[in-house]
């Protein structure tokens, strides 16, 4: 796919698009500005308020002498305090100018080894069934560890961008705790005008925290594994927020593959989203029957990624080949800092007239209901 990527980081275009696709699978263009025209009286629309960690290092893996790269990728929860071990996708020499897949190695990396990482030093705890993923833990305590990212680290970014970002390029409008890998780029659909709009339409909004991770390791079979398990945070007014929108048959508009991740896992034992801290463990795909977001918007993704098997939750293959055509004919720009889509849950007619929303594999068996 060649669709258009962006060569500054413009977090919000002025001329941003939205591609719709609506529960039939028809699929419109509209101007991103016109967001909130798509919401309807008794939806609501939740977002991740994730800020952006620097969480890419350059380093030393001391027994070789190398230099490498490490890119953080995941942690057990969102506590401020809880920043000494972290999982991590490490790099051989070089930076974000050269594509990932096409980094070199690092040297080989095994249980005990030592980094040096500025002033920072870690240890590598184990290894994590691939030879670049690595639980690492840093020496020192909390404020330490927080200092140095701060001084040191970069934003995780990718060759598609010629300059590189500063932290502050990757922090959504409603950025608040620092916990995300990558910033969960689909809450760029929002600012102030916009939350006005919501406010003006009697549209409640509502945000949850979860850690977004990293998008693409260069790595065919790494990449694979992604997503992979991310905490997340509900505070309780997101649940009855929500709560209070399915009982009176409203939407749930997921900002993001991250929202959509956090309260499918929430509710995955009875449906009802629970407020709390949690853990996101599941990989969302054709196979998955969604029982909290109605409507998703996203960034614009290519096929083989892990976001775009998500898309799949929510509409069947034909309609997403279909869109991806029309992304590729109308030149709408991927990536972090690109255009938009719209996706609404397929449903299809009962006897009785009523709809309901069906999973993917109902989809994927008839996809003109």
């Amino acid at each position: 796919m060649s669709m258009r990527a962006a060569t500054l980081p413009v977090q919000r275009p002025h001329d941003a698009r939205l591609l719709v696709i609506d529960p039939r699978g028809h699929i419109e263009h509209r101007p991103r500005s016109a967001f909130a025209d798509l919401l309807r009286p008794g939806d609501c629309v939740i977002a991740n308020d994730a800020a952006t960690l620097p969480a890419s290092l350059q380093g030393i893996h001391l027994r070789s002498g190398a230099q490498i790269e490490i890119r953080l990728a995941g942690r057990a929860s969102l506590d401020p305090e809880d920043v000494q071990r972290f999982t991590a996708v490490v790099f051989g020499a070089g930076d974000f100018r050269t594509p990932t897949e096409a980094r070199i190695a690092p040297p080989e990396l095994a249980p005990g080894d030592q980094l040096t990482l500025g002033i920072l030093a870690a240890t590598i705890v184990r290894m994590l069934d691939h030879p670049r993923l690595v639980e690492l833990q840093f020496h020192g305590d909390a404020a330490h560890i927080w200092r140095a990212l701060a001084e040191q680290g970069k934003p995780v970014q990718y060759s598609h961008l010629h300059d590189p970002l500063a932290l502050w390029d990757v922090w959504t409008p409603i950025a608040a705790q620092p916990v995300a890998f990558e910033p969960p780029s689909a809450s760029f659909v929002l600012d102030w005008r916009t939350l006005d709009a919501l406010h003006a339409r009697s549209i409640p909004f509502a945000t949850l925290t979860h850690a977004a991770g990293l998008s693409s390791t260069g790595d065919a079979a790494l990449d694979q594994c992604l997503p992979f398990d991310e905490p997340y945070r509900i505070p309780a007014a997101t649940a009855a927020l929500i709560a209070a929108t399915r009982a009176r048959q409203g939407r749930v508009v997921a900002i993001g593959t991250t929202v959509v991740r956090a309260l499918e896992h929430a509710a995955s034992r009875d449906g009802i989203v629970q407020a709390g801290d949690g853990i996101a463990t599941q990989r969302i795909g054709p196979q998955t029957r969604l029982r909290v977001a109605d409507v998703i918007v996203s960034g614009t993704h290519e096929p083989d990624t892990s976001h775009y098997a998500l898309l799949r939750a929510f509409t069947d293959t034909l309609t997403l080949l279909g869109a991806s055509e029309e992304l590729e004919a109308h030149r709408y720009r991927t990536h972090e800092f690109g255009d938009s889509v719209w996706i609404e849950r397929r449903a299809c007619l009962l006897r009785d007239g009523q709809k309901r929303p069906v999973d993917a594999r109902e989809r994927e068996r008839s996809v003109t209901c």
